[in-house]
């Protein structure tokens, strides 16, 4: 009980701060635009976009669960190929050493210049949205694995060498565990970049979703709808952070649990 009672205020005390500032800055805003009169299509106050979400409220649940099943399948789909790239090029060092700069250089096109290209060249059903959320997902997790797999320890790795372990064996007992961390921190990343990658690509070219509620309203200059969309994906790029931080401690925790 005193337990949950500490857990309980531990949490208090790390949510109450932000949440304080946030609360003061929606009050300033409002303030802002009672004040000084600013026009709804400019600048929209907090009380106006709260009764818009109330009267789009079942437009857009439709849209937010598109955009939630294509990010789902998305980052799953990037992160496996993270995950791959990252075993197969520290598997063979000299496989990494004629891809790791092509991996640098993919990163350096833009996901928005690239998006077109992905629609003219597999039309635009699901195929294309899905390459630009895994291009967007798999860089952060492939290089936070190899740099977690390079800080394994040379005395625990030379013991197991002596012993005779395989490479097999070497990877599963210790390479991997003592990996979880930065592979969890490069799975967060890419969690929260998978959100924009639907975006990306429901602005391209789609009929559902947040990205395609937003360029609707953009063009009908209907900035508080605009802002509804804005917080939506910011909310759900806090939720997935959320998800994989509890499974980063739930599987740290078992890991600790087997080598005890």
């Amino acid at each position: 009980m005193n337990g949950e009672i500490s857990s309980m205020r531990l949490w208090w005390n790390k949510i109450w701060p932000p949440l304080v500032a946030v609360l003061f800055l929606l009050g300033i805003w409002q303030l802002s635009t009672s004040l000084f009169e600013i026009e709804k299509w400019i600048l929209p106050s907090p009380i106006n976009i709260a009764r818009e979400v109330l009267t789009e409220s079942s437009r857009l649940w439709e849209h937010t669960l598109a955009t939630v099943k294509l990010t789902g399948i998305g980052f799953t789909i990037g992160t496996s190929v993270g995950l791959l790239i990252a075993i197969v090029l520290h598997s063979i060092p000299f496989l990494k050493s004629a891809l790791y700069p092509l991996l640098i250089l993919s990163q350096n096109v833009p996901t928005i210049a690239l998006a077109p290209l992905l629609m003219i060249w597999f039309g635009f059903g699901l195929l294309p949205k899905i390459i630009v959320i895994t291009l967007v997902c798999f860089f952060p997790v492939a290089i936070a694995m190899m740099s977690g797999l390079r800080q394994t320890d040379p005395i625990m790795l030379s013991y197991m060498r002596m012993i005779g372990a395989s490479k097999r064996q070497i990877f599963v007992k210790l390479e991997l565990p003592h990996a979880l961390p930065s592979i969890f921190s490069g799975i967060k990343i890419a969690a929260t970049y998978s959100v924009m990658g639907a975006v990306i690509a429901e602005w391209i070219g789609s009929d559902k979703g947040i990205g395609y509620y937003m360029m609707l309203q953009k063009s009908s200059y209907r900035t508080d709808r605009v802002f509804i969309a804005i917080s939506i994906i910011v909310m759900l790029s806090l939720t997935m952070f959320a998800i994989i931080a509890l499974l980063e401690k739930w599987f740290v925790r078992w890991n600790r649990r087997q080598e005890s």
